[in-house]
């Protein structure tokens, strides 16, 4: 993905400014799309980062159009214990946090490789820090 050599299938993970930059056709982000479309990865958006981008006008077309395309993950009771226990073991706290929480426990619930864009990637890679798995194994966290 963008300089980076991953293999078939996984997923690419966008978090509130992932969506948004690729509604808006950022180029960084476009290019991290057409490298998960070409090796098939599924691209999810957690239902919970819908609450932070959609507003209910005129300027949702775009998000939609993108909408239409992806996997949109349900938030589950069981996304939720995990974001809660994320929480618990990072310290981090907040609405803000927990809602990166729970994109964190969608990233991390996933078939690897996965790549999650973000504009937060300080406190994304503490909630998906998986110091037991290999690190080609791990969630890729990338800023956009």
């Amino acid at each position: 993905m963008a300089g980076r050599s991953v293999a078939a299938g996984g997923a690419l993970v966008l978090d509130s400014e992932g969506l948004s930059k690729l509604a808006a056709g950022d180029p960084r982000a476009r290019a991290y799309l057409e490298t998960a479309r070409a090796r098939r990865a599924k691209v999810v958006v957690s239902a919970v980062t819908l609450a932070e981008v959609l507003r209910g006008g005129a300027r949702d077309a775009s998000v939609h159009r993108v909408l239409s395309r992806i996997v949109v993950a349900p938030v589950t009771p069981e996304l939720g214990r995990t974001a809660g226990e994320l929480l618990g073991s990072t310290g981090l706290s907040g609405h803000r946090c927990a809602i990166d929480a729970m994109v964190a426990a969608t990233a991390l619930g996933l078939a690897r490789p996965v790549v999650l864009l973000t504009s937060d990637p300080d406190d994304l890679n503490r909630l998906i820090d998986e110091p037991a798995c290999p690190k080609e194994q791990r969630v890729v966290v990338v800023h956009v």
